[in-house]
């Protein structure tokens, strides 16, 4: 389905390029408002800081 694929899309790319992620993120998920984007970068961050 359209939805199992945007999910696997976004699994690659946050695992290649975290600013695509979240621009793919961003239209995929239709963010409603600026403090859900947010809780995404926050998210994204604290993978970030564990693959480290």
């Amino acid at each position: 389905s359209s939805q199992a694929i945007g999910e696997f899309v976004m699994s690659k790319l946050a695992d290649v390029d975290d600013v695509a992620y979240i621009r793919f993120a961003s239209v995929y998920r239709q963010f409603k408002d600026m403090s859900v984007f947010m809780q995404e970068l926050q998210d994204m961050m604290k993978k970030e800081k564990t693959k480290k």
